[in-house]
């Protein structure tokens, strides 16, 4: 099993009814939990973990996440509210007003997360869950417990609105990217982390801190794998982009897989990849996200779509 850790949301879409008036829509959401859809989908037996509410919306999470075959077991219902985010659409561009405070997602504490099974291969850390309190030190203290036996990946997935403390946040996630043997970022998000200067630079800090494979993607260039051993590129396929929403998610969860079908989800394994793996877990993170971006939100492929 690869569990995936972090938040599951409910999006609320702006619609307009047949009368013509104004409403919203429920729709299952969160980057950790497009990850743990997209692994769903692949086949990649997923596990996913998030303090998820009693509530009518933490039933529809859990729906949606049984009906693309992820195992929501291991998360703890609590008697909290679902976090919900209303999106407004202006000029074709998402603004988005958050309801958060003492949600489901945000008070799981340490003290809510189980035991992890054997069966659980590789754990992945990222979003919005790991700069709140207190999940966020919940997550860590969960990767911090779990590195030394389970092959890690994080993804930050940086959305600076959601950072308080940024001094705080950084060094959260650098703890964080230094036990864990995956870091996947983007151009953007290493910037923000790292603070400037040339990507191969800042990717040597990761690898030096700790990490074994640090990915990079580069938008419509493609991805760079980057270890102690050099770099290796896959471009981005061509695609008509409808929008980008979970893309980054979905190769995330394309990786994992690939991967997971070459057997190679163990840590020594993954701290001297194969090349030949490497590449074909890149190839197939590639492709799984170029699926998404042709198509409207994070609605990833299923396997039989590849």
């Amino acid at each position: 099993m690869i569990l995936c850790c972090g938040e599951a949301l409910i999006d609320m879409l702006p619609r307009e009814t047949t009368d013509g008036l104004s409403a919203y829509a429920p729709h299952a959401g969160g980057a950790v939990f497009n990850t743990a859809i997209a692994l769903g989908r692949l086949r990649a037996a997923p596990g996913f973990l998030c303090g998820l509410s009693q509530d009518m919306f933490g039933d529809l999470l859990v729906e949606t996440l049984e009906a693309s075959h992820v195992d929501a077991a291991l998360s703890p219902r609590l008697p909290r509210p679902c976090t919900l985010a209303f999106v407004k659409l202006v000029d074709g561009q998402a603004t988005y007003a958050f309801y958060d405070e003492n949600t489901a997602l945000k008070a799981m504490t340490e003290a809510d997360l189980p035991t992890i099974p054997e069966s659980v291969k590789a754990l992945f850390f990222g979003g919005i869950s790991l700069a709140g309190e207190p999940c966020g030190s919940a997550y860590e203290a969960l990767l911090l417990r779990e590195a030394a036996r389970h092959v890690t990946m994080i993804d930050p997935n940086v959305r600076p609105g959601f950072v308080a403390d940024r001094a705080a946040y950084t060094d959260r996630i650098t703890r964080m990217m230094a036990a864990s043997d995956i870091v996947k970022l983007s151009d953007e998000d290493l910037n923000w982390l790292m603070g400037g200067g040339s990507i191969e630079g800042q990717v040597q800090k990761i690898l030096d801190g700790g990490s074994k494979i640090v990915l990079i993607t580069e938008g419509a260039k493609g991805v760079t794998a980057h270890t102690a051993d050099g770099q290796t590129f896959v471009p981005a396929e061509r695609v008509e982009v409808v929008d980008t929403v979970g893309a980054g998610d979905t190769f995330n969860a394309g990786f994992l897989a690939g991967l997971q079908q070459s057997d190679a989800l163990d840590k020594k394994q993954v701290s001297a990849l194969n090349p030949e793996v490497l590449r074909s877990a890149l190839e197939l993170g590639v492709k799984t996200a170029a699926i998404t971006v042709s198509r409207a939100g994070a609605n990833p492929p299923w396997s039989h779509e590849l």
